[in-house]
C-alpha cells in the first residue's frame, strides 16, 4: 500500500496530471467568481430600496460570508469539478502502468456528474459532523480521520472498479477487502488534511486507489 501510495502521489508532477490539476482549479476558481459577481449584482438590484449605511454593512457581511463559504467549500466543490476529469486520470495510470491489461470502461458523463454531487454533499456532511465533536480534546482528530477514511476508501475505490465490474461485483469487492479500502482511505484523509496539498486529492486519489483495485485484483504495475 505504501507503494501505490508513493507512485500515486510521484504521478501528481507528472504532464497530464498537472494539466487536469490547473483545468479543475481554473474552473472552480470561475464557478465562485461567477457566484461573488451574482449575488452581489442582485444586492445592486435591491439597494436602491435601504439607506446607504444598511447597504454598506450588508456588503461588508456578504464578503465575510463569502470568504467562510470559500474556505469551507473550495476543497469539496473542486473535488466536483475533478470528477469530471477522474476517468481522464484513470485512464493515463492504466495504459501508463498496466499497459498489458485491457482498458478499463469509462463512467458515462452524467452518471459522473451525479456521483460528483454526491460525493460533494457526503463530505461536506461528514466534515459538517466532525465539527460537532471539534471541542472534544482527542475525539474530533479521530472522528475526522474515521469517517473521511471510511468515506474517501469508499468512493474512490467505487471509481477505480466500476470501470472494471459491475455494480453488484464492485460491492462484493468492496466487502471482501474492506480492511485494506479503509486503510486506503486513511491514507487520502491524511492528505486532505493537509492545506493546499488537498486540492490535488482527487488526482491523488483517484491513481492510488487505481494501484490499489489493480493490486488486490492481481494486477503489478510494469517495472514492480
Amino acid at each position: 500500500m505504501l507503494e501505490d501510495a508513493i507512485t500515486a502521489f510521484n504521478q501528481m508532477f507528472t504532464r497530464p496530471f498537472r494539466g487536469v490539476f490547473w483545468k479543475t482549479v481554473g474552473l472552480t476558481l470561475l464557478l465562485f467568481v461567477a457566484v461573488f459577481a451574482g449575488g452581489f449584482k442582485l444586492m445592486e438590484y435591491f439597494a436602491a430600496d435601504f439607506s446607504a449605511w444598511i447597504v454598506t454593512a450588508a456588503g461588508v457581511v456578504a464578503i465575510l460570508v463569502y470568504l467562510v463559504a470559500f474556505a469551507f467549500l473550495f476543497p469539496p466543490v473542486t473535488a466536483l469539478v475533478a470528477s469530471l476529469f477522474l476517468d481522464d486520470i484513470a485512464a493515463i495510470v492504466e495504459r501508463e502502468d498496466y499497459p498489458a491489461d485491457p482498458p478499463g470502461k469509462p463512467m458515462p458523463a452524467g452518471e459522473a456528474i451525479v456521483q460528483g454531487l454526491r460525493f460533494m454533499f457526503v463530505v461536506i456532511l461528514v466534515n459538517l459532523l466532525v465539527l460537532l465533536v471539534i471541542w472534544l480534546p482527542g475525539i474530533n482528530a479521530t472522528a475526522f480521520f474515521v469517517a473521511n477514511g471510511y468515506l474517501l476508501g469508499r468512493e474512490y475505490l467505487d471509481l477505480a472498479a466500476s470501470r472494471f465490474r459491475r455494480r453488484d461485483d464492485v460491492n462484493d469487492f468492496r466487502k471482501r477487502h474492506a480492511g485494506t479500502i479503509f486503510l486506503a482511505g486513511l491514507v487520502i484523509a491524511l492528505f486532505v488534511a493537509v492545506p493546499v496539498l488537498n486540492l490535488m486529492t482527487p488526482l491523488f486519489a483517484t491513481a492510488f486507489m487505481v494501484h490499489t483495485h489493480k493490486r488486490l485484483s492481481g494486477s503489478r504495475p510494469v517495472g514492480a
